[in-house]
């Protein structure tokens, strides 16, 4: 993972507090814009907190070397799976 662990910790604390029962079983239930064109729930779960989070997604791009694959695997070390 490209992303330092003090983005990773700080990407963590601006998630945790997002990452409710309420918004999980909201995921699971498919009560979300655009659901039906879900591929992956997961993943659309995570990135769907990233951006509603106090973190922008263009900070973490900024790093060197990131990408949309350092963000997820950082996002997946966070957010378990619905």
């Amino acid at each position: 993972m490209k992303i330092p662990a003090s983005e990773v910790a700080r990407l963590a604390d601006a998630l945790r507090p997002l990452d409710t029962p309420a918004a999980r079983d909201a995921y699971r239930a498919g009560n979300y814009p655009r659901a039906d064109r879900t591929k992956d729930v997961d993943k659309r779960y995570r990135w769907d907190l990233l951006h509603a989070s106090s973190i922008r997604a263009w900070e973490l791009y900024d790093l060197p070397g990131v990408n949309d694959a350092h963000i997820d695997t950082a996002l997946r070390s966070i957010v378990p799976p619905l």
